[in-house]
C-alpha cells in the first residue's frame, strides 16, 4: 500500500500551497503530478493511489485560484492580466520541481486540470509526457505544436467537450494521439452516473502504457489507434502529411 501524507509546497514567489502526496513501497519508477477538476479529493486520493500501486511518486497540488481555469493557446507567455494561467503553471511547475529527483515527470490532468495538463506541457519545464482526461478549453485554444508527447481522453457523448470540435482538434494536431469513447460522457472515470467502466479502463491502460514509455523509458509502445505521436519514436525518417493522420479514429 501507498504511504500518504500532507505536504507544503513554496512557490517561486515564496508563497505556499498544500499538496497530497502519494509514495510506492518500493523505490520509485518516477513521478506523476496528478491536476484535479475542482474538489472531488477522495477521486484524486484514489488515483494517486493507484498510480503508487503501478510504482510512481504522485503529488496532487491543491492550487490557490479555484479549478474552472481553461486553457490557453500558448507560445510566449503575455502578460500576467492576460494570462490567468500563469499562476497555476507557476505553482504546477513548483511541484513537478517537487519531485523531479525521483526521475522523470509526467502530467495528468482532468477536466479543468485537464486543460492546465495542456498548456503546463509546452509552459513547464521537466515534464516528459503529458495525459489529459476530457480536457477543458484544449479543443477551443489547441494553441502551439506540443513540446512533450501528449495523450488525450474524450467521451464522444460528452456535452461539455463536444465530439465535433474533438474531430476538428485532431486534424489540427497530428502530433497528439487524441482518444475517444463512444457513449462516454464527460466525467467517464468517476463513480456515480457518468462512470463507464469499459472507457475507464482503456484509458488507464492507454495512460499507463503512455506513461511507462516517456517516464520509464520502456521501448516504444504502439496502441491500438495510437495516432501519429506514438509511432513518431519509432520511424523518423517517414514523414506524415497533416492530411494523412486525422488522429485515432474513434474506438
Amino acid at each position: 500500500m501507498a504511504t500518504e501524507s500532507t505536504i507544503k509546497l513554496t512557490a517561486h514567489d515564496g508563497h505556499t500551497f498544500q499538496a497530497f502526496r502519494a509514495d510506492p513501497i518500493d523505490t520509485p519508477k518516477g513521478a506523476i503530478v496528478v491536476l484535479p477538476d475542482g474538489g472531488g479529493s477522495s477521486k484524486i486520493r484514489k488515483v494517486a493511489d493507484a498510480f503508487a500501486a503501478s510504482g510512481y511518486v504522485v503529488v496532487a497540488p491543491e492550487l490557490s485560484p479555484p479549478a474552472g481555469v481553461e486553457a490557453t493557446a500558448d507560445g510566449e507567455a503575455p502578460t500576467a492580466a492576460q494570462d490567468p494561467v500563469a499562476p497555476l503553471l507557476a505553482e504546477i511547475q513548483s511541484t513537478v520541481d517537487s519531485v523531479k529527483e525521483c526521475g522523470k515527470v509526467a502530467v495528468v490532468g482532468y477536466g479543468a486540470g485537464g486543460g492546465l495538463a495542456y498548456s503546463a506541457a509546452n509552459r513547464v519545464s521537466g515534464l516528459a509526457c503529458a495525459v489529459s482526461y476530457y480536457a477543458i478549453g484544449v479543443v477551443d485554444a489547441a494553441g502551439a505544436k506540443r513540446k512533450v508527447p501528449t495523450l488525450l481522453h474524450f467521451g464522444e457523448a460528452d456535452p461539455i467537450v463536444p465530439f465535433p470540435a474533438v474531430s476538428m482538434f485532431r486534424a489540427h494536431h497530428p502530433e497528439v494521439s487524441a482518444f475517444s469513447y463512444p457513449n462516454a460522457a464527460h466525467d467517464f472515470d468517476a463513480e456515480g452516473d457518468t462512470y463507464d467502466e469499459t472507457a475507464t479502463a482503456m484509458a488507464q491502460e492507454r495512460t499507463l502504457a503512455w506513461i511507462s514509455q516517456y517516464v520509464v523509458g520502456q521501448p516504444p509502445i504502439t496502441l491500438k489507434n495510437a495516432g501519429a505521436y506514438a509511432l513518431a519514436k519509432t520511424d523518423k525518417k517517414k514523414k506524415k502529411k497533416a492530411d494523412d493522420d486525422m488522429g485515432p479514429p474513434a474506438d
